[in-house]
C-alpha cells in the first residue's frame, strides 16, 4: 500500500486566521504535538514575514527531530535567505518557495509577464538549492492557471532543484473532478514530474477542501497539505485529522496509508483549539463535541446493540476517553509530573512548579480534575512566560440589579508596581473593561467575547477568550479562572499583553541594522 506524507501548515497558513497571535512557546508546544502526532513536514512559518515567526522557525527547527521542518519564502532572494538561516538547526530542513501563477495573480498582483513569472520561478528554485536539497515549490492559485503554462513553469523548476511541486486550490474554487483531472493532466504532459513529490493543498471556501484533497489522493499525489481542526486564512484549509481518519476508515477505497498516529488525534485538536482560541464547532467531523453524540432513540437503540450501527468511528481511535478522576488534592509532584508528561506537555522546571502551583490552587476550589483542566492550565501558563506584562493582581466587582455595577481592580504593572482604579458600566464586565481602560491609559475596544467551561459541572474551570484593538492592533486574548468575571479580566489583560509583546519584538527588529 503505497504511503501518502501527510504536512502540517498550522503554524503557517493556520495562524494566519483571522484573530490569532501565537506566542513562541505555545508554537513550539504545537511543534511538538504534530512531531507526537506523525506528520511528515511542519511549516513552522514565514521567517521573512517578522521577527516572531523568524524565531519561531528557528526554534522549531532546533527542537524537532523526527520529521521534516520546512519555511515559507516568496520567489524572493531576501525571503529564501532567511528562511535558510532560520532552518539551520534543523534535522530535515525544507524551502518552501511560491509564486503565483494564475492570470488575474500575475497582472494584478505581481504585475508580471507570463515569461517573468516563469524566470523568476526558476532563479528563486536555484538560489534555495544553494542552502538544502529539499525544495518544495507552490504554484499559487494553481487551479485557475493555464494548465499548459503550469505544465512549462513545472519542467522549469523540477530541471533547477525542486523535490516537491504544490499546485494548490488556494482560493477554494475548485472541484474534486476538477482538481483530479489537473494532476492527471500534468503528469502526462511533465515526464519529469515521475521523479518528484506531488502535493495538494485546499482551502475551504466553498466547503469542498476535504473532498478535493481526496480527490487529489486517488489522482496519485505523494503529498497533502492542510491544518488541525481545518482553521486557516477565510474559511480555513482542509482538515488534516479529517484526512487522516478517512484514509484509515475507508482503506479499501483510497489504497494508501499515512504515518499518523490517530490515537493522538484528539489532543492535537484540543491543543490548538485552546491556543488558537478557535472553538471546534460542536458538529465538526472527527473531533467536534457531538461527533460520537446520538439523542434519536432509534440511534440510540442501534448505538446499544451494535456500536457500528450509527458509529463508523471507533472514539478510542482518536484518543477520545473519559475524563476520569486521576488526581486530586493529595496528589504530589511526581504524579503530577507523570499526568504532564502522559498529557505531552513540554516544561521546563520553573513552568513545572508553576503549573504544579496552579493545580494545587485548584484543588482547592474544584473537586474533580480532569485532563482538561490540566491543559488548560497550562495553556494559562504557557501565555504568562513572555516579556513584561499586566497582571490581575485583585477584583471586586459590586453588582446589583437595581444599582449601578462597579469594578475594583489592581493591576501589576509592567514595571512592577500595583496600581488600583474603578470604574462603573452597564454589567460586571463592561465594568471590569472600563477599569483596566483607566489603568492602562489607553483605550481598549472589545472586538469578540467568548466564554466556555472545560468540562460539565457547576464548578468547571471557565475559558473566556476576546478580541481587542488596542494601540491600532487587533489581538486575542485567553484566562482561565474558576471565577468567570476573573477569567474575563485575565482575558483582556492577556491581550493587551500579546499586543504589547508583538510591538517590543518589532521594535527591537526596527533597531538592528
Amino acid at each position: 500500500m503505497r504511503r501518502v506524507e501527510i504536512f502540517d501548515t498550522t503554524l503557517r497558513d493556520g495562524e494566519q486566521s483571522a484573530g490569532v497571535n501565537l506566542h513562541l512557546h505555545e508554537k513550539l508546544e504545537i511543534a511538538l504535538q504534530l512531531e507526537r502526532y506523525g506528520v511528515d513536514v511542519i511549516e513552522a512559518g514565514f521567517p521573512a514575514s517578522s521577527t516572531g515567526d523568524y524565531r519561531a522557525v528557528e526554534q522549531i527547527a532546533k527542537s524537532v527531530k523526527n520529521c521534516t521542518v520546512a519555511g515559507l519564502a516568496r520567489s524572493v532572494q531576501g525571503d529564501i535567505d532567511a528562511a535558510a538561516e532560520a532552518l539551520k538547526g534543523a534535522v530535515q530542513p525544507r524551502i518552501h518557495v511560491f509564486i503565483a501563477t494564475s492570470p488575474i495573480h500575475m497582472e494584478y498582483k505581481l504585475r508580471m509577464t507570463p515569461d517573468q513569472v516563469l524566470d523568476s520561478a526558476e532563479a528563486a528554485v536555484r538560489h534555495a538549492a544553494r542552502y538544502v536539497s529539499d525544495i518544495e515549490w507552490s504554484a499559487e492559485d494553481a487551479t485557475r492557471s493555464d494548465w499548459d503554462f503550469l505544465a512549462r513553469i513545472i519542467e522549469r523548476v523540477i530541471a533547477a532543484g525542486a523535490k516537491v511541486i504544490n499546485l494548490p486550490d488556494t482560493v477554494g474554487y475548485t472541484t474534486p473532478a476538477e482538481y483530479a483531472q489537473m494532476f492527471r493532466y500534468l503528469r502526462e504532459r511533465v515526464p519529469s514530474l515521475s521523479r518528484v513529490k506531488l502535493s495538494a493543498h485546499c482551502h475551504d471556501d466553498l466547503g469542498m477542501a476535504v473532498a478535493n484533497t481526496l480527490a487529489a489522493i486517488e489522482a496519485g499525489v505523494d503529498q497533502v497539505e492542510g491544518t488541525i481542526n481545518g482553521i486557516g486564512e477565510r474559511a480555513g484549509n482542509a482538515a488534516l485529522e479529517e484526512v487522516g481518519v478517512t484514509l484509515a476508515i475507508r482503506k479499501d477505497v483510497y489504497q494508501v496509508q499515512t504515518r499518523l498516529d490517530l490515537s493522538q488525534t484528539m489532543r492535537t485538536s484540543r491543543l490548538v483549539s485552546k491556543l488558537t482560541g478557535m472553538v471546534v464547532p460542536p458538529n465538526k467531523a472527527v473531533v467536534g463535541v457531538n461527533a460520537f453524540a446520538h439523542e434519536s432513540g432509534i440511534h440510540q437503540d442501534g448505538v446499544l446493540k451494535n456500536t457500528l450501527t450509527y458509529e463508523i468511528i471507533r472514539p478510542e481511535m482518536i484518543g477520545l476517553t473519559s475524563n476520569s478522576l486521576v488526581l486530586g488534592k493529595h496528589s504530589g509532584r511526581h504524579a503530577f509530573k507523570e499526568k504532564c508528561a502522559e498529557l505531552g506537555l513540554q516544561l521546563t522546571d520553573e513552568e513545572f512548579n508553576r503549573l504544579f502551583q496552579s493545580f494545587k490552587d485548584l484543588t482547592d476550589k474544584k473537586k474533580d480534575i480532569t485532563d482538561d483542566d490540566i491543559l488548560a492550565l497550562a495553556m494559562e501558563a504557557f501565555s504568562n512566560t513572555s516579556g513584561k506584562r499586566y497582571e490581575l493582581a485583585f477584583l471586586h466587582v459590586s453588582f446589583g440589579t437595581d444599582a449601578v455595577t462597579t469594578a475594583t481592580i489592581g493591576i501589576r504593572t509592567p514595571d512592577g508596581d500595583i496600581v488600583q482604579d474603578s470604574a462603573t458600566g452597564k454589567g460586571s464586565v463592561e465594568a471590569i473593561y472600563n477599569t483596566i481602560d483607566r489603568i492602562v491609559k489607553d483605550p481598549v475596544t472589545l472586538v469578540d467575547y467568548r466564554i466556555q467551561s472545560t468540562t460539565s459541572g457547576q464548578d468547571a474551570l471557565a475559558e473566556v477568550y476576546v478580541k481587542v484593538e488596542y494601540h491600532g492592533r487587533t489581538g486575542n486574548g485567553r484566562g482561565i479562572d474558576n471565577d468567570v468575571l476573573s477569567a474575563s479580566a485575565k482575558a483582556f489583560l492577556d491581550a493587551i499583553n500579546r499586543i504589547g509583546l508583538k510591538e517590543q519584538v518589532e521594535l527591537v527588529s526596527a533597531s538592528q541594522p
